[in-house]
């Protein structure tokens, strides 16, 4: 009764390492040589199919990918002069202010479209605490930390300022998540 091909391969597939270095001797001793080369073969192009699977396994989900990067349009925001407006990153709230012409400068600031931004994730540096915009600075109500419109923490026990994300300014439209020049030079002047 001959055996099918597909028969041949399910065999050797549930065959152990040691069964099947066996199976080759046996092969070799019965047929030669040029007989255990289809065994090989099969073998080998298990092995690069589980690499394959593995790799599929290790490789993140597009929809992980995606999550990496959030776009925010200035303009389309309508983020109004003096009122942060609230974006989610990664799962993070992102703090976007558009700074009223009698708000501090800083080195922090993001300009675009001729106007001054500043861009956070509103995330308590003390305990990770969410604060609230109150008129002209973010309170954390958990142990009354105060952040200005910069960010940085005036008061209460916050360590140091809001993080500022990775970003990248093209135009109007803010990349979070991608290291822009603009990113770059504010994490270079912190070093």
């Amino acid at each position: 009764m001959p055996v099918t091909k597909e028969e041949v391969i399910e065999f050797i597939a549930n065959m152990s390492v040691l069964e099947l270095s066996e199976f080759i001797k046996e092969l070799e001793e019965k047929f030669g040589v040029t007989a255990a080369a289809p065994v090989a073969a099969v073998a080998a192009v298990g092995g690069a199919a589980s690499l394959v699977g593995m790799k599929q396994a290790w490789d993140p989900l597009p929809s992980v990918l995606a999550a990496g990067f959030t776009t925010i349009d200035l303009v389309k925001a309508e983020l109004k002069p003096g009122e942060p407006k609230t974006f989610k990153w990664r799962g993070k709230p992102i703090f976007v202010l558009r700074k009223t012409a009698d708000m501090e400068s800083s080195n922090r600031d993001i300009v675009a479209n001729g106007e001054r931004y500043t861009l956070v994730i509103g995330l308590c540096t003390h305990l990770g605490c969410i604060p609230a915009w109150k008129k002209t600075m973010w309170k954390c109500a958990c142990h009354g930390g105060e952040f200005n419109a910069n960010g940085q923490q005036t008061f209460g026990p916050p360590p140091k300022p809001f993080v500022v994300p990775p970003f990248k300014v093209e135009g109007t439209v803010l990349t979070l998540g991608e290291t822009g020049p603009e990113s770059k030079a504010m994490i270079d002047a912190r070093a």
